[in-house]
């Protein structure tokens, strides 16, 4: 598990990739003040056409340091 992004309000999202599964996906974990509930999101759907928020703006540059285009 990766931490992807940390919002100014304590939300933060992860990519998980859970080995057993095989399965790959964005994790996202909500502040205290809002429950604190976690959230797992298909990669798919977090990438989903339209969603352009910090925390996928922090994916896209995370996926470029790791194939060494940052």
């Amino acid at each position: 598990m990766r931490e992807i992004y940390a919002s100014p309000n304590g939300d933060r999202w992860y990519l998980v990739v859970d080995e057993a599964s095989g399965r790959t996906f964005v994790r996202h974990a909500s502040n205290e003040a809002s429950g604190g509930n976690i959230a797992d999101i298909p990669l798919s759907d977090f990438l989903a056409e339209g969603r352009s928020g910090p925390e996928h703006q922090a994916f896209w540059a995370l996926l470029r340091e790791a194939v060494g285009a940052g």
